[in-house]
């Protein structure tokens, strides 16, 4: 099939996960479920950290985006993927296989960030909290999100251009569940060493300067915990740490297989990678922030019961009337 004509004609084919119509009935039920969670978990934090004064803090600024993020591009993925678990018609336009790459790319990369300031935010709460309050102001957080958006459009913009700026030609079917890099590569007539190059720059520049910030943050945190004369002082402080390290783990790691081996090596495992970073780690997120967290466990128990309390305020109300 030839597709070096006008790129708004081209049509792809996403050929899913697996083709046995017993495992795409099992798989859409699994996915709906997990997708189902991950919106009232992360739509759960941003609720309670805007209505629990005590999570106003930077921490919970900072969480309420990496949420945001993680529902944006959770969404960006999971609806289209559960449609065609379900229909025999995968195809999707050039312009729509653009978008779902720019989206997602975009978010990932925009929590790339929000990984890192988290991490320098605990950093500067532990080893400086004397000056945490002058260093992590309201608007330095503003400025240091707002940051981390420009900087994830920019770079995505030259990534979504060197992927799909060249041209197409032969087969149109992209061995995934989504228009992710490599898959969409495979089907470009011209080479593809310049693009791969600049994708994987640019990846590079957001996801290690990220993991080196991290790095960098963690190891001051653990010299100042392990100068620390306290054993609960220490406890609370890695307790602390405890679920960003858990999230960063996750995300990073099946980030890293994906995005960091040549083209040649990718395999069948990338699908699997894939639907760890993509749909897996979105809802697990909430219950990794919230489980191993006693502020946000408190804040949740507070709200409980303020609501209970409304709600027996109204029964003794309408009981009067």
């Amino acid at each position: 099939m030839d597709m070096r004509g006008n790129h708004t004609q081209i049509k792809f084919i996403l050929l899913g996960i697996t083709e046995k119509p017993w495992a795409q009935t099992a798989l859409f039920v699994l996915f709906l479920l997990i997708y189902i969670v991950t919106l009232v978990g992360n739509v759960g934090i941003i609720t309670l950290v805007r209505v629990s004064p005590s999570l106003h803090t930077p921490m919970y600024f900072f969480l309420t985006h990496f949420a945001f993020t993680d529902i944006c591009y959770s969404t960006v993925i999971s609806p289209r993927m559960l449609a065609d678990l379900l229909s025999e018609d995968k195809t999707i336009s050039f312009t729509a296989c653009m978008m779902q790459f720019f989206t997602f790319a975009f978010f990932a990369t925009v929590e790339c960030h929000l990984l890192a300031m988290m991490a320098y935010d605990r950093h500067v709460a532990i080893c400086q909290p004397l000056l945490y309050v002058t260093i992590i102001s309201s608007r330095v957080c503003w400025q240091l999100v707002a940051s981390s958006y420009l900087f994830a459009f920019l770079s995505v913009i030259i990534c979504t251009w060197s992927m799909f700026g060249g041209s197409f030609c032969g087969p149109n079917h992209i061995d995934h569940f989504f228009c992710d890099e490599f898959p969409v590569l495979k089907l470009m007539c011209s080479d593809t060493h310049s693009s791969e190059m600049i994708i994987f720059a640019l990846f590079t520049i957001n996801a290690v300067s990220a993991v080196v910030v991290i790095l960098l943050s963690y190891i001051s945190i653990i010299r100042t915990v392990l100068r620390m004369c306290s054993a609960q002082s220490r406890a609370k402080a890695f307790h602390t740490c405890a679920s960003h390290l858990m999230a960063v783990c996750l995300f990073f790691g099946s980030g890293f297989f994906m995005y960091l081996q040549p083209s040649s090596s990718h395999r069948s495992l990338d699908k699997v990678a894939s639907i760890i970073y993509t749909v897996v780690t979105p809802m697990l997120n909430p219950f990794i922030y919230s489980l191993r967290n006693k502020e946000v466990k408190g804040a949740l128990i507070k709200c409980g019961r303020r609501l209970l309390h409304h709600r027996q305020h109204r029964r003794v109300l309408s009981s009067r009337t």
